[in-house]
């Protein structure tokens, strides 16, 4: 490929890429010229018109008419082809085809999850090629950025309302999501990954989605849910320091809360503060965490705790 775009851009891999890249191309090569023009035109008039003895002095020169209206109306016209390309993007960035497949997205410091229209979440959006996607999000705490350089999209994810962003992605494989609004401690961590299907693949997919869980122990099921879901951006499975306290060894521990009084960490505390987060804080680690209300049933909660057991 050719592009002058290649060398500062990701790979263009959504319907809506060419259209941005050509606009970014454009700005950059009008951009190029002038600073090519002017930088001569400053080096030939420094040169031509230099001090040649002390009696040189430049003759008064009160205005040109015509060079004035022409250095005016040339960057009018270019403002103006820029914001009507740009305006044009917006309007296809922000109309999603009738036929888009939905998809919730729901961010939380500092996890992005993903609800399918057959039930299943994870923390993985799975999207077929060739067929658009519109994805509908909110946040449940602060405010982020969904944001996939390789499809060119980005739009803020905002706490009590839905914003909504599509795309069609043109080939298979995978691609990165990053949170572009500074959202806490972690919030370099707050990643996902675009995985593309083939159409017939990703109905597969949908199909099976969530149903490997019936077959697991309880305890492997926690793993795959504490993955899942995130939790290891804030909670180490190692004893390490994050932003929350560590899982190893955290079940039957005593452990102190911020108010100084002490807790032992069992059954009933891992599911208050999986449903209630804020209601029991450890000293020392910030009151970030969101609730899992309705994201995780009883099922799964019983098995995280059986995975935590684990964990010795």
């Amino acid at each position: 490929m050719n592009r002058l775009s290649d060398f500062m851009l990701p790979p263009a891999r959504s319907t809506l890429a060419a259209e941005t890249d050509a606009l970014f191309n454009f700005i950059n090569v009008v951009s190029l010229i002038f600073l090519l023009g002017i930088t001569i035109a400053i080096i030939y008039f420094a040169i031509k018109y230099r001090r040649k003895s002390p009696d040189d002095v430049t003759p008064l020169i009160t205005h040109n008419n015509t060079l004035e209206i022409t250095w005016s109306v040339i960057p009018l016209i270019l403002v103006m082809i820029v914001f009507g390309w740009g305006y044009n993007g917006f309007l296809n960035l922000y109309t999603p085809p009738d036929d888009a497949y939905e998809i919730r997205v729901v961010a939380q410091t500092w996890t992005w999850q993903f609800h399918y229209q057959n039930g299943y979440t994870g923390n993985e959006l799975h999207v077929p090629v060739d067929r658009p996607v519109k994805l509908v999000m909110s946040s449940n705490d602060v405010i982020h950025s969904f944001y996939v350089p390789d499809f060119r999209i980005k739009k803020d994810v905002l706490p009590n309302r839905y914003t909504s962003v599509w795309f069609e992605a043109t080939e298979t494989g995978d691609a990165q999501i990053f949170c572009t609004e500074y959202c806490g401690t972690a919030h370099s961590n707050m990643l996902a990954s675009v995985i593309v299907h083939e159409q017939e693949e990703f109905q597969t997919w949908l199909a099976t989605a969530g149903s490997a869980d019936d077959d697991m122990e309880p305890a492997e099921l926690g793993q795959a849910l504490i993955q899942r879901n995130g939790c290891t951006a804030c909670h180490s499975t190692d004893g390490s320091q994050l932003q929350g306290p560590t899982f190893q060894g955290i079940f039957g521990r005593e452990t102190t809360l911020q108010d100084g009084s002490t807790v032992t960490v069992d059954e009933n505390y891992i599911r208050e503060s999986i449903l209630e987060p804020q209601a029991k804080i450890v000293e020392g680690f910030p009151p970030v965490m969101t609730s899992f209300a309705g994201a995780l049933d009883d099922r799964q909660i019983d098995a995280i705790i059986e995975y935590f057991k684990t964990l010795e």
